[in-house]
């Protein structure tokens, strides 16, 4: 087994390389199992002191909110954009799950969010 120093993005790593024979295959590690995916979070009526109708909706991902279609007071329509989601490279539109009005809205362009925070509360 030979030894080398090897450095990625500025950080140095020792790995060890060993040599294989011609006509003789090194072991081989075992394949990675499958993770099944999880299901994104539904929006979720909030607790004590909402009052009756009124739902959250939550972050499915962890990301960064690029933009903001709507305001308090507004009203919207199940389908209607609330808040664009870039993660991961890609733009995530996060819609109104029913019709209602928005009561508030908990993030701004620009912002990070972690999955299951809420964005936009509706009645």
């Amino acid at each position: 087994m030979k030894t080398f120093k090897v450095v990625v993005n500025g950080n140095e790593y020792e790995v060890g390389v060993e040599e294989v024979k011609a006509g003789t295959s090194a072991p081989r590690a075992a394949a990675p199992k499958p993770v099944a995916p999880t299901p994104a979070p539904k929006p979720v009526t909030t607790a004590a002191g909402a009052g009756a109708g009124v739902n959250t909706v939550t972050a499915p991902m962890p990301g960064t909110i690029i933009n903001v279609g709507c305001h308090a007071g507004a009203k919207v329509s199940k389908g209607d954009i609330l808040v664009v989601l870039e993660a991961m490279k890609m733009e995530n539109e996060i819609m109104a799950p029913h019709d209602g009005t928005v009561t508030e809205v908990r993030v701004q362009q620009g912002a990070s969010v972690n999955a299951g925070d809420i964005l936009v509360v509706l009645s």
